[in-house]
């Protein structure tokens, strides 16, 4: 049984669960080590279990090549066969470049590779990022470009600081353009291959230009200092290319083969870089899938890989389309989403596994019904033995969504992890506005006041705070006693005495506002009086992570609506007590998310790459997914939300269940929802990407 699973695909986290509910009911210990052996046994021959498809994927060993592999068509299988074959044929291993995005999965590749055929240690094929293969190349070659070979790579925190001086230096106020504004601006520029000498020209705004002028002395400072930044290790390894082609040559020579993996994923940079180091020997071997192209917003470039024929003449083509994850009921529903996107290759997954239980689509009147029905549901399957906690999945568009599904898990005590995402409760904006909430309610919290008492910045500085700490523990009362003590304040500046004495009053004006009870209005006059937009506004690195981080403020807003809808009297003081039981139990171990018997909350741009035997995918309206910002541009820009959603249909194994709202707090308002375009288009309702506008409901199956 466990070489036919092995043979279809079927992950070993599932066969693990098969096994232990057969008639047999193996232990988990022995379990894995049936699963493991059996797959090494499998892996010492060319693996007869290969589809066609597949095989030809493994056997075509010279020219380029692009390999569209479909969402659970054994990609990685593919490649890792691939490498081992390129071997057994001659291939000296140390002459195989092989590139993927993530350390994990260049190690798992790694790994695989030398399970299946045996390796001298020192010759091994080149298996890595993108960003450590270019370090190597950087300290080979650096010197080309006038660096030392013994540059520095400098942290967030680096960059931040060089930011400052340069601003400093050609005297830029923060009020014009801050550090961290700048520094994410770099970035971006970095990402699409925009070099110093060139952000002049694309720069569109004022803020632009005097990045622009700013970038160029930053870039002077490093070189200054000896350092690289983060972007850089690829940047730089394209000018060398560019401006050093007896270089290019060195590094191209190094390698007869080359294969890329989750081609769709690359930026401009890559892509150049990729171009070079294959363009001699053309042994080029590209895996990917164009319906999963979700990081648009990265810089990564779909056309890419749509173009590989165009920029590859003579290039294979293999289409990997049987799909060995999903049951044939969950595919027909991908099938039919995909196929609304125009700039694709006309492809459609099979199923390995026929039947299964129907898609669900489900109406809610609003996000807290909607949370406390997925739940519920979810309880009966795992309180029946149906799945475990770890086997069932929710997705989300956006870092807001999953406060209401926290708090529900919290309340039938199923453990859960947030993968891809801070919880809710861990976001600063959160602790901040409850600290503020804390200290109007006891201002003898010292840890709480500590916290907020110059967010946003107000004239209380560090060094102010810890005088007042020092003569309250000398004191042996709280630092909100010696804030008031004109004998303690006499001994400070005027102007630090005024700061003291408004902060006092901020104080004095929350207990006004929430004397009777806790409500939206109140607190929202409460977060005016306060300035925290200037808090957000000032921590926040660009215009998009703002906007992003306010929403979080949002949600708390929303949060004490609903809270003062279901209380018959919705004091602060309740309002406090249950979001302290509510937040008392999170997880920290984010290096053992994926072991826990949890259920999994994760963004669908976190789930790529993982799959769960249930899904229950949320929120789908028009605003969320599609997401609003993409409602302003339309095309490519919705073409990749609906890719999105592909990817979070694609993620089910057994059971998908499919989500709506009709109506959704905004800032403690109701508001009517729009199902999403997408549920129509799943469904076969839609003939036209504009005609969910003319419908109000959703026929659910």
């Amino acid at each position: 049984m466990v070489k036919v699973l092995i043979h279809h695909g079927v992950t070993s986290t599932r066969i693990c669960y098969l096994l232990q509910r057969s008639p047999y009911s193996w232990d988990t210990k022995t379990a894995c080590y049936l699963i493991k052996k059996t797959t090494l046994i499998l892996h010492k021959t060319m693996n007869p279990a290969l589809n066609d498809a597949q095989k030809r994927a493994v056997e075509t060993l010279s020219g380029p090549m692009l390999v569209l592999a479909g969402a659970g068509s054994g990609k990685t299988r593919v490649v890792t066969f691939r490498i081992a074959n390129l071997i057994r044929q001659g291939i000296q291993p140390s002459r195989i470049l092989a590139v993927t995005f993530t350390k994990k999965a260049a190690q798992e590749m790694q790994y695989r590779v030398s399970e299946l055929i045996p390796m001298d240690p020192e010759d091994r094929p080149e298996i890595s990022t993108f960003h450590s293969l270019c370090v190597r190349i950087l300290r080979r070659q650096i010197e080309g470009l006038g660096y030392s070979p013994r540059f520095t790579i400098m942290d967030t925190s680096d960059q931040a600081s060089t930011c400052r001086k340069v601003l400093r230096e050609i005297r830029v106020a923060d009020s014009t353009l801050r550090p961290r504004d700048l520094q994410h601006l770099i970035s971006h520029w970095k990402n699409r291959g925009v070099r110093p000498a060139q952000a002049a020209t694309v720069a569109a705004t004022d803020k632009e230009h005097i990045g622009a002028i700013a970038y160029r002395r930053y870039q002077e400072e490093l070189i200054r200092c000896g350092a690289v930044d983060f972007d850089d290790l690829l940047l730089l390894v394209d000018d060398l290319f560019v401006k050093c082609p007896e270089i290019k040559q060195q590094e191209a020579s190094r390698f007869d083969h080359l294969l890329i993996d989750e081609y769709q994923d690359t930026n401009a940079i890559q892509y150049s870089i990729v171009r070079a180091l294959a363009e001699q020997h053309r042994n080029i071997c590209v895996v990917g899938d164009d319906d999963q192209s979700i990081y648009g917003f990265r810089g990564s470039e779909v056309q890419h890989i749509l173009n590989f024929p165009k920029d590859w003449p003579g290039a294979s083509e293999i289409r990997l389309e049987a799909n060995y994850r999903s049951v044939a009921t969950i595919l027909e529903l991908a099938n039919t989403l995909i196929a609304f996107n125009k700039s694709r290759y006309d492809k459609i997954l099979k199923p390995a596994r026929t039947g299964g239980k129907r898609p669900r689509i489900e109406q809610f009147k609003d996000e807290d019904q909607e949370a406390e029905e997925v739940v519920k549901s979810l309880a009966i399957q795992i309180s029946r033995g149906e799945w475990n906690p770890r086997d069932i999945a929710i997705l989300f568009r956006t870092n807001e969504q999953p406060r209401v599904f926290e708090q529900e898990l919290r309340k039938h005590d199923i453990p859960y992890v947030i993968l891809g995402s801070k919880s809710f409760f861990d976001r600063k904006e959160v602790k901040d506005i409850l600290s503020y909430l804390r200290i109007v309610q006891n201002p003898h919290d010292e840890p709480s006041m500590r916290r907020i008492i110059n967010s946003p910045p107000r004239g209380i500085s560090n060094a102010t705070v810890g005088k007042l700490i020092d003569a309250a523990t000398d004191r042996g009362v709280a630092m909100w006693e010696v804030m008031q003590s004109p004998e303690i304040l006499s001994e400070f500046s005027v102007p630090v005495r005024n700061a003291i004495r408004n902060f006092i009053a901020l104080v004095a004006t929350g207990k006004q506002l929430f004397a009777d009870m806790i409500g939206r209005q109140e607190l929202q006059k409460f977060l005016q009086v306060c300035r925290y937009d200037k808090e957000v506004e000032r921590t926040s690195n660009d215009q998009e992570e703002q906007q992003l981080r306010w929403s979080s403020v949002e949600e708390v807003v929303n949060t004490v609506a609903s809270f003062n809808d279901k209380q018959k009297n919705p004091t602060l003081e309740k309002f406090l007590d249950e979001i302290a039981l509510a937040a008392s139990d999170i997880d920290e171990d984010k290096d053992k998310q994926l072991d826990q018997d949890a259920v999994a909350l994760l963004t669908l741009h976190a789930s790529k790459g993982l799959e769960y035997p249930v899904v229950y995918m949320v929120g789908l309206e028009e605003g969320i997914l599609p997401h609003k910002r993409s409602l302003q541009f339309e095309g490519e820009a919705v073409d990749e939300e609906r890719r999105l959603a592909y990817v979070g249909v694609t993620r089910a194994q057994d059971e998908l269940i499919l989500s709506m709202a009709l109506t959704r707090r905004k800032w403690g308002r109701v508001y009517e929802q729009i199902p999403s375009r997408f549920l129509f288009e799943m469904i076969g309702q839609s003939d036209n990407p504009n005609s969910y506008k003319k419908k109000s409901a959703v026929e659910t199956r």
